[in-house]
């Protein structure tokens, strides 16, 4: 193998996880729902905030402040780094002024469902940068209150896409999911109990209303990650229903349900039905109740076959899940006996996939290859050919429509993954296969007007940067409470 790539990697195997990196493990919670961004915190780098701060100006070239969301990313982003840099002083005053210009941004997104994320990603944000809730909860205004009421505006069915139809209340449950982060970030979980409507009880209820196994079990996953994490499961998992067992159940009815669910390339059934069982296993590890693993059948074997049946593709994706999983479940030894084998196989991959082929199986594979060696202390496998051939790839992706509006997507998981490695320079600086510009200024240049074509998928490259910028907030940053003071029990036995 040719020498490993000069990077810094925040961690140095799965022991350095803290348990936000452990609930919400994965690249696509982070880009494409917006959930636990800054993941990884590090000490402010100017360099580093000059990237965030360039990447948005080669943006704006192309999108204006018409796209309501992408302003706010902005403008969320430069907050974080004003506050998280020691040569800035910002007392109560610039706070509750920057604050009134995020509300203003926030309220000014029309669809609800992003609306709404904007807020939880603001809430989220303001308790990582350590600064005091109370601007939040001032008489004349309740932002929390405020960003929750939005999810009554959220409509099923409200993504168009390839599975137009079997999604039903998948993106309100995402929604809910968010907001309970959130809030427990906060503090503020007993609001979301105590008061005239019981908000745990009516996302679960939402859980029904998603026909498709797929959904269900990949939305519900992380509402039951979160529910734990709030010291709720009693309400999802004993009361009249079991929703868990439910849905566990209801993923062994998809070959008779018939919605499987569609990708933008060709994938295995294995993948559609091993996607959502994974993200479950990580929600029983977050439950602690080790039964669930053997509801049914056997759940460690029925994953393990179908991880064996992917294709090898399909792995470097799924690779990453599973090993979360099995680690949080305190299984990782047993069921993979060699971790180091099974993750070379993983990452060994890129010699054979062409990342420019296509942005979905191809483009966020490398990223994900690239996440799973770091995570699990192996960057000796990431070498610089590897990294040099996924930054020179996106302009292959002009060949196809479908691949050229989607750009932004894999290209949110390079930067953010970048940025994790402080390897982003790569990114900003002209290279050959750009002709003379930077990765980063031209995938901006060949946005569309406003990002009309590329619609929410520009939101992930929003994603990546605020997420930058919030890691920028201090390596000593306290992690908080809820997060503290979490367990993950069938890990510690």
């Amino acid at each position: 193998m040719m020498g490993s790539a000069s990077v810094t990697p925040p961690v140095s195997g799965l022991g350095d996880l803290n348990n936000e990196s452990r609930l919400i493990a994965t690249p696509w919670s982070r880009m494409v729902r917006g959930i636990g961004l800054g993941q990884y915190a590090v000490d402010f780098d100017p360099r580093a905030a000059a990237h965030i701060r360039a990447g948005f100006d080669m943006i704006a070239v192309k999108v204006s402040d018409s796209n309501a969301y992408h302003r706010f990313c902005r403008l969320m982003a430069d907050f974080a780094l004003a506050v998280s840099d020691p040569r800035v002083r910002l007392d109560r005053d610039d706070v509750e002024r920057r604050l009134g210009v995020l509300l203003e941004a926030v309220r000014a997104v029309p669809n609800p469902y992003w609306r709404l994320m904007a807020g939880c990603v603001l809430l989220d944000g303001f308790a990582k940068l350590g600064l005091d809730r109370t601007p939040l909860l001032t008489g004349r205004r309740d932002v929390p209150t405020e960003v929750l009421a939005t999810a009554d505006e959220i409509e099923p069915n409200g993504i168009e896409d390839e599975n137009q139809g079997n999604h039903g209340d998948y993106e309100r449950l995402s929604a809910y999911s968010a907001v309970l982060l959130a809030y427990g970030r906060l503090g503020l979980q007993d609001r979301l109990v105590s008061g005239p409507r019981d908000y745990i009880r009516e996302a679960l209820g939402l859980l029904d209303r998603i026909p498709a196994p797929f959904f269900r079990g990949r939305g519900g996953s992380m509402l039951f990650s979160a529910i734990s994490l709030l010291g709720y499961d009693a309400i999802a998992l004993d009361g009249e229903r079991d929703h868990l067992r439910d849905v566990l159940e209801y993923l062994d009815r998809v070959d008779e349900l018939r919605l499987p669910p569609a990708f933008p390339q060709p994938m295995t059934e294995a993948f559609g039905k091993v996607y959502p069982l994974l993200t479950m296993l990580n929600a029983v590890a977050a439950t602690g109740r080790a039964e669930y693993l053997t509801h049914g059948r056997d759940r460690l074997a029925q994953a393990r076959e179908l991880v064996d049946a992917l294709a090898p593709a399909e792995r470097t994706h799924m690779g990453l899940y599973y090993i979360v999983a099995l680690h949080n479940l305190g299984r990782l030894h047993e069921q993979l006996p060699s971790l180091d084998g099974f993750v070379e196989g993983i990452v060994g991959q890129w010699r054979g996939l062409d990342p420019g082929d296509n942005y979905f199986l191809n483009g966020i594979a490398y990223p994900y290859m690239i996440q799973t060696a770091m995570m699990t202390g192996r960057m000796d496998l990431v070498s610089e050919e590897m990294l040099n051939r996924v930054v020179d790839s996106y302009p292959d992706y002009e060949r196809h429509h479908e691949d050229r509006v989607n750009r932004p997507y894999p290209f949110a998981y390079l930067v953010n993954i970048l940025g994790e490695l402080g390897a982003a320079d790569r990114l900003f600086e002209g290279r050959a296969r750009y002709d003379g510009d930077s990765p980063f200024s031209w995938v901006a240049a060949h946005l569309s007007p406003d990002a009309e074509e590329e619609g929410s998928r520009l939101h992930m490259l929003g994603h990546a940067l605020v997420s930058y910028a919030l890691r920028q907030r201090g390596r000593n940053a306290a992690p908080g409470e809820v997060f503290a003071n979490f367990k993950f029990p069938l890990a510690l036995s």
